[in-house]
């Protein structure tokens, strides 16, 4: 059966988040719009958060939809546990990313205190950095490496899980066991470019590794249909 033949009787997934990377608080709210009833996570990040963000999650969370805050918190701990303490205190998210660091993540788990229904997620390795950009950076551990360092790091402080490539899914499930989240963007459908994820994977693909959400962005949202596009990948994710 096609999408369209279909459309209506599809649900939103909720392993899918879909980011509002858009100029300005109307252009994401055209988006969500757009959208309708075919997605009910939604990832706010730091382009739309210097503008009008954080109303608009407020406002996502009055509507019923799942918000992602990616704020990717990085500071000396003392500011990192206050953010993430004011954040919290807003009751605008579901989710919400620090940088995967010990100190930082740490800071996090304290200012989260009681609101055990807002989940942190660590940052592993970005998805547009591949070996030669962490040789770059200084840093001499491969990128699986380095990963599988952050992710049981991410575990000794606490958090509810980490933000790894599809790449590296497998090895966030191996090592935190089925509890823990594993948000992976870099998330490409067959039918679209990767762009600038330097680790992409297919949803199903994602999924299959490990992925306990998926983050899918430009394939959708830059689509001539952005709710065809969403329900295509609602689609192939259904029997995983």
């Amino acid at each position: 059966m096609s999408v369209a033949a279909r459309s209506s009787e599809v649900l939103a997934d909720p392993r899918l988040i879909i980011p509002l990377d858009l100029p300005t608080r109307a252009d994401a709210e055209a988006m969500v719009e757009r959208l309708g009833d075919a997605v009910s996570y939604y990832k706010i990040g730091l382009q739309l958060l210097a503008g009008g963000g954080m109303d608009m999650a407020r406002d996502l969370k009055r509507r019923g939809r799942q918000v992602f805050l990616d704020w990717k918190l990085h500071d000396i701990g003392a500011t990192v546990e206050k953010a993430t303490a004011a954040i919290v205190a807003t009751g605008a998210c579901d989710l919400l990313t620090v940088h995967a660091e010990p100190q930082v993540m740490a800071a996090a788990v304290r200012g989260r205190s009681g609101a055990l229904g807002v989940k942190i997620v660590g940052v592993t390795v970005l998805t547009s950095l591949n070996e030669q950009d962490l040789k770059d950076l200084g840093y001499g551990l491969s990128v699986r490496e380095l990963v599988e360092r952050r992710i049981r790091q991410a575990l000794d402080a606490g958090l509810d899980g980490v933000v790894a490539s599809p790449h590296e899914a497998a090895l966030a499930r191996e090592i935190g066991g089925p509890g823990f989240l594993v948000v992976t963007p870099g998330v490409r459908p067959s039918w679209a470019k990767a762009d600038d994820q330097a680790r992409a994977a297919t949803p199903a693909e994602a999924l299959t590794a490990g992925a306990s959400h998926l983050v899918c962005g430009r394939p959708i949202t830059a689509a001539n249909d952005p709710r065809a596009a969403a329900l295509s990948v609602i689609e192939e994710i259904a029997g995983v």
